[in-house]
């Protein structure tokens, strides 16, 4: 046997991926997937299969254009065994080839996979590390070792020396900061509106799929259409530059406001690109640095917008890989609750999870503070098991694969990893909604009442979180201002928050075994 079989995965749609180097177009073949085990490991959102299946058809179709000999198979193929080892068994047998390359995957249950495949193919298998990204695998690592805590900060200093990023000439952050979060929290104002994102008609080919998805995947969360993702690089690096025109300026201000009725606000909505393999992260903050030195955005936009992607994209990365497999079996708050239905539903009276959700449905995405402060805030509050959580954060949103999901649900939202990823939990009462929204307005429940059943369930949902986990929280140096205050509260207002939580959820549990 001679030649290669070169895998292609549905996120590294990327023509310079490592496993594409070197090919030989006399011996080799690429091959391209899509296999039921893949969109229905969770149920993911119809926009994010859409989106995966045209973008590896247009991916594969511009290889072949240029000469490279693709494998393509087709979902609805009679043929195809709905696997990966499946189709790259077949793919081997069909060509003779008697090596695979691959690129290093995201997810660990993918890696366990291919690494069974010498022994059960008998073929040499080389995986590739993954340079789309700043920071390797084992670079991460040689940061981490013999450090007592992970923070992102200090992670995020180190990327930005390293790729010289709103560096001055002397090698000092531009402003004199390395971080403007500070500046990156103003509340929404009236007549707050956004350019949104670039939008595509769907061509023929993402029509198909369309067509395709429609039928195979009905049952799934989430609205299929309008579809208007960029499908292609082209595309991508046109919606990378209407976010860089149109919307960075104002990103740093807004970044985590909430507006009912403006779903984007300013944020770019090119995380599926990213994550897909249609941008990488370099060029995209290049293009941001680029609008700070030409004076079209100011500093606290951009580095507001560089730190989430080679700060947080590829500091939860690091800790994915670092801590798999066992990570994703952590509950440090022991929390158990089943989740709530109107996590599918949307039907809530709590007018900001109904929106979140509702969003969600509609857009398959919404922005880092609608996940962490409102859904994951709520499921964090509430006690709700980890795994349930992750499973839906998978799910529902089309740039969410396990390892930038996992590390931000489990350890930024819930806290399930013990301190890993955050350094609190980052709980919240009404008041922080209400101040970085307008949804508290028009919502049933009263976001100043602290007691009864008008009050938000936020408020008594927080203090019952905090007398839960006082024992698991007392030794956490920044929870102390807060477990003082719990301290110093009366004996009343303890007995009110546990009675309306008690009554809250017994009510919600009531509800998720009604609908099971």
């Amino acid at each position: 046997m001679s030649g290669t079989l070169r895998l292609v995965l549905g996120d590294q749609l990327d023509h310079d991926l490592q496993s594409l180097q070197d090919l030989d177009p006399a011996t080799d073949r690429v091959l391209l997937a899509e296999v039921a085990d893949e969109a229905t490991y969770v149920r993911h959102h119809p926009k994010k299969i859409a989106f995966l299946f045209s973008a590896m058809r247009h991916f594969a179709a511009e290889l072949a254009a240029k000469g490279v000999p693709v494998d393509y198979v087709q979902l609805d193929d009679p043929a195809n065994t709905g696997s990966f080892t499946g189709e790259v068994k077949r793919a081997l047998e069909r060509h003779g080839l008697g090596r695979i390359v691959v690129t290093e995957p995201g997810e660990w249950r993918v890696r366990q996979m291919l690494d069974g495949w010498a022994e059960a193919f008998g073929v040499a298998v080389e995986v590739r590390a993954d340079d789309r990204f700043v920071c390797s695998l084992a670079d991460f690592e040689r940061w981490a070792d013999g450090r007592k805590q992970l923070r992102m900060e200090w992670f995020y200093r180190a990327m930005r020396k390293r790729t010289g990023l709103l560096l001055t000439a002397a090698g000092e952050p531009e402003g004199g900061h390395w971080n403007y979060d500070a500046d990156n929290r103003k509340p929404p104002k009236a007549g707050l509106d956004s350019p949104g994102p670039l939008r595509f008609a769907p061509d023929a080919v993402t029509a198909e799929v369309l067509d395709l998805v429609r039928r195979r995947f009905a049952d799934h969360f989430g609205d299929l259409e309008p579809f208007w993702f960029a499908v292609t690089k082209e595309q991508a690096l046109a919606a990378l530059d209407h976010f860089i025109a149109h919307a960075l300026p104002r990103f740093g201000d807004y970044q985590d406001a909430m507006v009912d009725g403006e779903d984007w606000l300013f944020h770019s909505a090119l995380s599926q690109y990213l994550n897909s393999g249609l941008l990488r992260p370099l060029e995209v903050c290049q293009a941001a640095e680029a609008a700070y030195r030409c004076g079209h955005a100011p500093l606290n936009a951009v580095e507001g917008f560089i730190r989430q992607i080679i700060g947080w994209r590829e500091y939860v990365r690091g800790v994915y890989w670092r801590f798999m497999p066992d990570y994703g079996q952590r509950n440090h708050l022991n929390a158990q609750r089943p989740l709530p239905p109107f996590y599918w539903t949307g039907a809530t009276a709590m007018n900001c999870l109904a929106k979140v959700v509702d969003q969600t449905k509609r857009e398959a995405h919404s922005h880092h503070i609608q996940r962490l402060m409102v859904t994951g805030n709520f499921a964090l509050l509430a006690g709700i098991e980890p795994k349930a959580v992750c499973d839906w954060y998978l799910a529902v949103y089309a740039d969410a694969y396990e390892w930038v999901e996992l590390p931000n649900t489990l350890g930024m939202a819930l806290y399930g990893d013990g301190g890993v990823m955050g350094s609190k939990p980052y709980a919240a009462s009404g008041a922080y909604i209400d101040r970085m929204s307008n949804f508290c307005s028009s919502c049933r429940f009263d976001v100043k009442k602290k007691q009864g059943p008008d009050a938000c369930p936020f408020n008594y949902l927080y203090w019952n979180f905090m007398l839960e986990n006082h024992d698991t929280l007392r030794n956490n140096p920044r929870m102390q201002p807060i477990l003082r205050t719990l301290d110093k509260m009366s004996d009343e207002k303890r007995t009110a928050a546990r009675d309306d939580s008690r009554r809250f959820l017994a009510k919600l549990e009531k509800e998720t075994r009604d609908a099971a």
